[in-house]
């Protein structure tokens, strides 16, 4: 996210999951990746609540039960924290974010996460309750939109390609409201922490929701949206992360290998019809 964001942080519920983990450690010898208790060899993951945590949880009812060590889920809504929280050891891992979001926050902060495996696709999606079609927006709607640098580039670029707007020619992930050549029908932007944004729908003429965040608001990205992202060749896909140099550790290869087994692809496809896909 930008710097300007105000991290609004809440760790909403923090679970003790079963999973059998093999201890492995960023040195040799040690018995546990950063930000696991060495003690009970439990790896702490930081997580969005609506998919990533629902998701672990399955992993943790249905293919680790059996297992004698532990996962302990924290769950944050904020999209700073669980990067923050894995580079300084807080959390081994976490699960929230795409490509193009992690490769911009690295950058913008010095950190040094990297993707382990990629696990589902949230498609965005465009919400109105004021109108049925997007072409039936008024001139000088307002729309609000996710103001963290690639989800509001990609959120423009949905919008572009439904035809409201006309992108500059070159303007890429980080494109902002600025980068707009065309806006025939003089739109408005709201630019919002994008779990801010279900709150204010009422309030706006449209609001471009993560899918995330749009399922923990009752919101049905398939049934409710009025246009909603292609899952063909999307690089939005969310993936396990850690600090760089804990790729390897048999703690997190054993949860890379459950979060892409067959078992969690069907529990995603029976879950959310559509509204979360796997992408493995």
């Amino acid at each position: 996210m930008r710097n300007t964001i105000k991290i609004t942080t809440a760790v909403l519920a923090t679970g003790a999951l079963a999973l059998g983990l093999t201890a492995c450690g960023t040195e040799a010898g040690s018995d546990s990746v950063a930000g696991s208790g060495s003690a009970d060899k439990t790896l702490v993951v930081a997580a969005s609540t609506v998919p990533h945590a629902e998701i672990l949880g399955y992993v943790k009812d249905n293919l680790a039960a059996k297992e004698d060590r532990k996962l302990e889920v924290k769950e944050f809504t904020d999209y700073v924290t669980p990067n923050t929280a894995t580079q300084n050891g807080e959390v081994g891992a976490n699960y929230f974010q795409h490509k193009p979001y992690l490769d911009d926050f690295n950058k913008k902060n010095g950190t040094t996460i990297v993707p382990v495996v990629t696990v589902h696709l949230e498609p965005l999606g465009v919400y109105s309750k004021k109108t049925e079609s997007l072409t039936a927006l008024k001139d000088g709607a307002t729309v609000a939109l996710p103001n963290d640098t690639t989800n509001e580039a990609r959120a423009l670029k949905l919008l572009e390609r439904n035809g409201l707007i006309k992108l500059k020619p070159g303007a890429g992930n980080e494109a902002t409201p600025k980068d707009i050549a065309e806006n025939p029908k003089k739109l408005q932007f709201k630019e919002l922490e994008a779990a801010q944004i279900p709150r204010v729908l009422d309030e706006v003429d449209a609001a471009v929701i993560n899918g995330n965040y749009a399922v923990d608001a009752d919101l049905s990205p398939k049934k409710d949206s009025l246009v909603l992202e292609s899952a063909e060749d999307n690089p939005y896909g969310n993936f396990l992360a850690v600090k760089k140099g804990d790729e390897n550790a048999p703690q997190i290869k054993k949860l890379a290998k459950l979060l892409q087994s067959p078992e969690v692809k069907k529990f995603i496809e029976d879950e959310y019809d559509g509204s979360v896909i796997p992408a493995f």
